[in-house]
């Protein structure tokens, strides 16, 4: 049996594609199906710390044709999106089929022919042959650590932002709180009360008052679209962020939690080394202008420290689509018009490159069911 679309990932761009795919005509089953590794709904989201509250997370985007509508901010953001995403499921009759883990997508059939989806489900291996596959798998399953010298000789704990639960896991520890985003900011202000921290960025942190609204966002995925167009590897849009002045922010500088100490060049058994800076500027250097974000350690220095908590980002979830060979010789999959893949049309890939965020995930699940709707004959509004 071929079926129309199979859509990868049940988070944000999943359901939008899915959902509009509805709208469109397709017929869950026959037609469309949709796989999700989760055990529930809420994509990413569900994952999420209780601490992280609906007034303290990014802006959650409504997904098309039933907005999230009225919500407590105080509550748990893991809670909120997925009860959201609960309702979207059963509201479009999307039967979710969860959890479905996809290893591999094929094309066994000719470059004309259907694509094969592998994927797990309790326990065995199926299979589905589909005319299109929109894949939405998201990040949360590639958590990114870089590489440092002796980083397998630390005789401490290691964990990412995906590993985090709560504070009281880091009480009167000390930690070396890696990374220059939003969850580093957001993890060194929780954690101050509790244990002694140092922030470690690899530059100094870029602090903006520039307004986070849609001109600024729009900016933002301009700048990185123009890379995934070209084919190399995307950056986050994250990091192209900046840290918002915001006054517990700027109480975070005053106190020196919110002062980074650059970054250490290697890891030690019992913690971390900071290589320093020089204090006397090289001939014909200028003296370097140290903001007050920003602190490197004067002299080599070595640090104790019990945690390194790595919040360094994630990759785009795209290894079960390695078979069929999309990267370009930059490294990254080059993607048109958002989610179009000109090296295989059978594939739309949405939440890669520009449309991982909150604003652009569900704009590019809506481009990408018109695409798929199109190339199938199907009207599309």
């Amino acid at each position: 049996m071929t079926i129309d679309v199979v859509v990868i990932g049940a988070g944000q761009a999943g359901l939008a594609a899915a959902g509009q795919l509805v709208s469109g005509g397709l017929s869950v089953g026959s037609e469309l199906l949709v796989l999700d590794a989760n055990d529930g709904p809420g994509g990413a989201w569900r994952h999420r710390w209780d601490s992280l509250t609906l007034g303290r997370a990014h802006r959650v985007a409504d997904l098309p044709g039933l907005p999230l509508g009225e919500a407590d901010p105080n509550e748990p953001a893991s809670r909120v999106v997925s009860d959201y995403y609960g309702r979207y499921e059963q509201h479009f009759g999307l039967s979710v089929l969860r959890p479905a883990t996809v290893s591999a997508v094929r094309s066994e059939d000719g470059d004309d022919g259907p694509l094969t989806v592998y994927y797990d489900h309790a326990g065995q291996e199926h299979s589905v042959r589909a005319r299109l596959v929109i894949s939405a798998a998201g990040t949360w399953t590639r958590p990114f650590i870089p590489r440092i010298p002796g980083d397998s000789s630390f005789n401490g704990e290691q964990l990412h932002t995906a590993d985090f639960v709560d504070v009281e896991h880091f009480r009167g520890r000390r930690t070396v709180v890696v990374g220059g985003g939003l969850s580093a900011v957001q993890f060194l202000l929780q954690l101050a009360p509790v244990t002694e921290t140092i922030w470690a960025t690899r530059r100094p942190p870029e602090f903006t008052s520039r307004d986070f609204n849609i001109e600024w966002g729009l900016d933002v995925e301009r700048a990185v679209r123009k890379r995934t167009e070209a084919g190399l590897r995307p950056v986050s849009v994250v990091a192209a962020t900046g840290i918002p002045m915001l006054p517990d922010y700027l109480e975070g500088v005053e106190s020196g939690v919110l002062v980074s100490r650059g970054m250490f060049d290697r890891i030690t058994p019992t913690g971390v080394h900071f290589p320093g800076m020089s204090a006397t500027p090289a001939d014909g250097e200028a003296e370097l202008k140290v903001p007050e974000s920003w602190a490197p350690f004067q002299d080599e220095t070595d640090v104790p420290v019990d945690v390194i908590f790595w919040n360094t980002g994630f990759r785009s979830e795209l290894r079960h689509l390695a078979p069929l060979q999309l990267r370009a010789p930059g490294g990254g999959i080059q993607v048109r018009n958002e989610v179009e893949v000109p090296a295989d049309p059978r594939v739309l890939l949405v939440g890669y490159g520009s449309s991982a965020s909150t604003v652009g995930a569900t704009r590019a699940g809506r481009r990408a069911a018109s695409t798929a709707l199109r190339r199938l004959g199907r009207r599309t509004n």
